[in-house]
């Protein structure tokens, strides 16, 4: 079961890969989510390069005492990587959520990053 889950998911990762892409001007902003934890990288599509990113396995997260899987672990996240976004003078981002429903832990780490400059 668990297998055809990460499947349909990933199929659906795949399409929509197909219409979101990241350049210069507008990088991509990928949000990854497995139980224990979640990522976020800045990508430039152009260049297939990473720019910045930002997970729950920092320690400035990790020391918290809610944990990773948490949604105030992913705002955090989300202000990490925004203030990383702000030092290289990043403030449009286009943002793909990784064929994932927009709500709960992906849509703390949004919000939070909106609300710390990220424009999207």
């Amino acid at each position: 079961m668990k297998f055809l889950h990460k499947n349909k998911i990933q199929k659906k990762h795949k399409s929509i890969r197909k219409k979101i892409k990241g350049n210069l001007n507008r990088p991509r902003l990928y949000v990854f989510r497995s139980h224990q934890h979640i990522y976020a990288q800045i990508i430039n599509d152009e260049n297939h390069n990473v720019i910045t990113s930002s997970s729950t396995l920092e320690p400035i997260v990790r020391n918290q005492n809610f944990g990773c899987s948490t949604c105030k672990a992913a705002e955090i996240v989300g202000k990490i990587l925004a203030d990383k976004c702000k030092k290289q003078n990043i403030n449009k981002v286009v943002f793909d959520r990784g064929g994932r429903p927009y709500h709960g832990r992906i849509k703390a780490l949004a919000e939070s990053a909106r609300e710390n400059g990220l424009i999207f």
